[in-house]
This record gives C-alpha cells, structure tokens and sequence, in this order.
C-alpha cells in the first residue's frame, strides 16, 4: 500500500457547488489532516515523555467510512460531503484525510464537520506512529 496524491480542494470546491444540491447550501467547510510531529498521546493526553514521531502507517475501512458518511447525512441541514483518505507509510507533513461538508448554516456545518471527522479517526482508521 503506498500513499496517494491528494486531491484538489479548489476542484472539490467547484464540483460541489455545480451538485444538484447547491441550492441549499449556505456554507462549505473543509478539513486537512496533516502528519504532525509531535505523538497523539502528548496532544491528547498530555504526556510530557514522548518521542517525536517521523511519520506514520495509516489505513482505513472503506465500508466503515461510507457508514459515517451516510450518518452524517442524516444530520439536520447536511446536504454535501466528500471524502478523501489516504494510506500507506506517511511522512512529516503529509496529508492524512480531507473532508469537505457543505450545508444550510454554519452550526449545523460546523457540528458535521466535527461529528465525521471524528467517526472517522475513533472508529475507520488504523494509525501507527513512528518515532
């Protein structure tokens, strides 16, 4: 498995607004997770002993994912949302996910955006930080 080129959020950003859904939306809010340095347990959890990690394994359920999308569907105001993972071993810097949501109003966006990511980082991917 070797990682992807991520995609165009610019191009995203255009195909969503030419969706038959467009009409509807008043917002679009996107999302780029990035490979940091520093480890998940420090961000977290606020462990003062760890290494910096130099990169990652990442992989995801393709299944797992679309059932998050689809919940997220039935959010109220949610009309739009793409989803781009990547995979493989990653770097410092490279990109590990991007989701774009659009909808009515900036709450309801705002609380997809939140509700999606997070499904998808606590229960369809697998991460494995190097050090």
């Amino acid at each position: 498995m070797r990682k992807k080129s991520p995609p165009s959020m610019d191009a995203w950003l255009r195909e969503a607004k030419q969706h038959e859904s467009a009409p509807k939306i008043g917002m679009y809010l996107t999302h780029n997770g990035v490979v940091r340095q520093s480890a998940r347990a420090k961000v977290r959890g606020g462990e003062e002993h760890t290494k910096p990690v130099t990169g990652m394994y990442f992989s995801y359920d393709p299944e797992k994912v679309e059932a998050a999308i689809a919940e997220t569907y039935k959010m109220e105001g949610i009309y739009y949302i793409k989803v781009w993972l990547n995979e493989g071993e990653l770097n410092l810097g490279d990109d590990i996910m991007y989701v774009l949501i659009g909808g009515d109003i900036r709450p309801h966006v705002v609380d997809a955006l939140q509700s999606l990511v997070g499904r998808i980082k606590s229960g369809c991917v697998t991460e494995t930080e190097r050090n």
